[in-house]
């Protein structure tokens, strides 16, 4: 071959990569830079080159409605920010039906119930799909996602019911419940090893009901895992309340889960409440499911209203107002002050540190994996203006009580309408006619929507 030739079929494989004109373009387009500011920037964290002085004073910690306090948690290392959100929804809406007393419900136990269901999910998912190629997308899906400690409201909802409550000195927190990595990923490659396995029985004539069989002694090697890590469940115990002030209010009593359960929620959850949404990529006032968005294979999937951030924000006001905690997801990290526990969409003036501009909407960032529900916390003020519109928002977060406000994140009603995704209300401060539309057939969407990863 000629070294023309060579040079024309090099061309031809180089279609759509960046050539020596096309770079030239670029490195002649760059506006003329400060060398202090190009120092400062390969030397300094961006976010401290990009906060903006003029928004980095006080936080105004005034609000016109707010719950009463309670003690904020800690999640550490673990993704079970749901869970804790969840929680502190139960607890707060206990303090506020019986006046003064407190509890502080275990995380610890209901993961572990949080896990063996999760492992039944994926099991009976792989069995059920047996029929299909490994390389199918469901089966893909569930292969690669075997296990998790991130989540939603409907697990807390499926699992104390299921499985009842206990307090946290019937079963507190052990290292694997707040470093949950390491057990994380023994258990899922346990799981994938037992899936293979279930498939190729499953797979042969007759095969589903003898995979069912051994699904049950592949969830007794992950009873075992959990057992060792994150202690056996209690199956009773002796409680005594307590008011705010830590004195002992009530006799000692012995409780099973359930019946304690019964003591604090004092209703079924399920069927209590209806679940929103804020995604403007698909139509408003109709419902919308999730595919395999769930921790109970005979749980309940996400299934949620969509709604404008308005109507969302009326919703939050009506149950604020009545002292009413609320399950609420975000979008954290995103322009996020973690000294100051401060949203706002001022923190960080990106565009003018580059010298470019980020444009895209709430939509297009949810289409693109730029923005999603990643963190869910306690919704538990708002800051109302003379015409009861929005000015602020508050939640109990689940990093501790040393991180932001004393344990608490504050967000502009800018930032709220922006990042805030995902809202659970209990079904009497919902007006009759979007209760009446919560009941529409959901449209389903994919397990791989970019919304539906599972709080973390």
């Amino acid at each position: 071959m000629t070294v023309a030739a060579t040079m024309i079929a090099a061309t031809a494989m180089a279609q759509g990569g960046i050539t020596s004109s096309m770079l030239k373009e670029i490195q002649g387009n760059q506006p003329a830079g400060s060398a202090a500011l190009t120092n400062a920037i390969a030397n300094v964290a961006i976010d401290d080159l990009a906060k903006s002085h003029k928004n980095s004073g006080a936080v105004d910690t005034h609000f016109s409605t707010e719950t009463v306090d309670q003690a904020i948690t800690n999640q550490k290392q673990s993704g079970r920010c749901w869970m804790f959100s969840g929680l502190n929804v139960l607890t707060g809406n206990f303090a506020q039906r019986t006046d003064s007393l407190r509890v502080s419900l275990s995380q610890d136990y209901l993961f572990f119930w949080d896990q063996l269901e999760k492992a039944n999910l994926f099991l009976q998912g792989v069995i059920d799909t047996a029929d299909k190629p490994l390389d199918d997308k469901e089966v893909r899906f569930l292969f690669k996602n075997p296990i998790g400690d991130g989540g939603t409201f409907c697990g807390v909802a499926d699992l104390t019911e299921k499985y009842g409550l206990v307090p946290t000195e019937a079963a507190a927190e052990t290292f694997s419940a707040e470093n949950t990595t390491r057990m994380s990923k023994i258990i899922a490659s346990k799981l994938r090893e037992q899936g293979l396995k279930l498939r190729k029985t499953a797979a042969q004539k007759g095969g589903k009901s003898k995979a069912e069989k051994e699904k049950t002694a592949a969830l007794t090697d992950i009873y075992r895992i959990l057992s060792m890590t994150l202690g056996e469940p209690v199956k009773e115990f002796e409680y005594a309340f307590r008011d705010k002030n830590g004195k002992q209010v009530t006799e000692t009593k012995k409780y099973t889960p359930k019946s304690f359960y019964d003591e604090i929620v004092g209703k079924p959850l399920n069927g209590s409440f209806i679940m929103v949404m804020n995604d403007p990529r698909h139509e408003y006032y109709k419902t919308y499911e999730v595919q395999y968005g769930r921790h109970l294979y005979d749980g309940h999937n996400w299934c949620y209203l969509n709604l404008p951030m308005e109507e969302i924000e009326k919703l939050a006001i009506a149950s604020l107002k009545d002292s009413t905690k609320l399950y609420s997801s975000y979008d954290v990290g995103k322009q996020l002050d973690r000294k100051r526990g401060y949203c706002d969409l001022n923190n960080y003036d990106y565009a003018t540190l580059f010298s470019t501009d980020f444009t895209m909407t709430k939509a297009e960032r949810i289409a693109t994996y730029d923005s999603g529900s990643t963190h869910a916390m306690t919704l538990s003020a708002v800051d109302l203006d003379k015409n009861g519109k929005p000015k602020k928002w508050k939640v109990e977060n689940s990093w501790g009580a040393d991180w932001g406000q004393k344990g608490c994140l504050i967000m502009t009603a800018d930032w709220f309408r922006e990042y805030m995704f995902r809202l659970v209300v209990d079904k009497k401060y919902v007006p009759q006619d979007l209760l009446e539309k919560a009941k529409q057939k959901p449209t389903m969407l994919s397990y791989e929507d970019p919304l539906f990863l599972g709080e973390q």
